[in-house]
């Protein structure tokens, strides 16, 4: 399985599971089988309320914890200093483990700066692996970034290939930071799973448009979460290493990006208003 080097070192694998609208009842169940089926990299947030299941699926399972990268993110009712410190502790014992690999920042809202002062301190004392953000576009990464001691070494926003990040990874780049991406498949939108231009090419190397999707983002160096309740589908997503797309295929699926987002922009007026009614 491919990994990616973050700047502190620290390696994660580039393809794991994604927990994001898993029934915390189910939560555990779906996590066993990602397991199973050869996943090692587990991404939750506190905003799922699936921490727990998490944490019960690892614990039930025979993998060293040295073996799995954990990921989860602080929801903005956690932010700012005091709270954020405690929202971390809380995450670890949910998710039952002495640190996380990886935690993150979920929203560029409210108060960011006091919530990663608190992501960096416990990086320091060896709760956190590593620390970035989520959801920050270019201008809210390119403040963060130059007012903290400890830069974000991962980004995960909402990248797909009708939504490439183009721009915007350029900055990421510029400041030493992985792109991760939420919604590899566009949660279906913009009928993603019969696209022609991903059905066609698919067709050459016996692959899915879903596949060809993942395997686009692989090349591309993305970090990746794909999520299926269903053990088949959780196969097919992690079966995208024995194949490569052509230089004229990436070229091709680049032809479909849009530059916009399929869901929100945070730039909104009416989102941030929304988001304010989520704290």
């Amino acid at each position: 399985m491919d990994t990616v080097e973050l700047r502190n070192g620290v390696v994660m694998p580039q393809i794991g599971y994604g927990v994001y609208q898993v029934d915390p009842s189910e939560c555990e169940r779906c996590v066993s089988d990602a397991l199973k089926v050869g996943y090692r990299m587990i991404d939750t947030a506190q905003a799922y309320h699936n921490e727990e299941g998490v944490g019960a699926a690892v614990a039930n399972s025979d993998i060293p914890r040295h073996e799995l990268f954990l990921v989860t993110k602080i929801w903005i009712s956690n932010y700012g200093y005091a709270k954020a410190k405690d929202s971390i502790d809380e995450s670890l014992r949910k998710l039952g483990t002495d640190y996380i690999d990886l935690m993150l920042l979920h929203q560029p809202f409210c108060d960011r700066y006091g919530a990663y002062r608190a992501l960096e301190d416990a990086y320091r004392e060896g709760k956190l692996r590593a620390i970035g953000v989520s959801n920050f576009y270019p201008d809210h990464l390119i403040d963060l970034a130059s007012n903290v001691e400890i830069p974000p070494m991962v980004n995960q926003v909402e990248t797909h290939v009708f939504d490439q990040q183009v721009s915007a990874r350029k900055y990421m780049e510029e400041y030493g930071c992985h792109i991760m991406s939420w919604g590899p498949f566009a949660e279906g939108r913009n009928n993603f799973f019969t696209n022609p231009v991903l059905v066609g090419i698919g067709k050459k190397y016996g692959k899915s448009a879903a596949q060809v999707a993942l395997r686009w983002l692989i090349q591309r160096g993305v970090i990746i979460i794909p999520k299926s309740v269903h053990v088949e589908r959780m196969e097919q997503n992690l079966d995208i290493f024995d194949f490569e797309l052509s230089e004229e295929d990436m070229k091709e699926i680049a032809g479909l990006d849009t530059g916009k987002s399929l869901f929100f922009d945070h730039h909104d007026p009416e989102v941030v208003k929304m988001f304010m009614g989520w704290r």
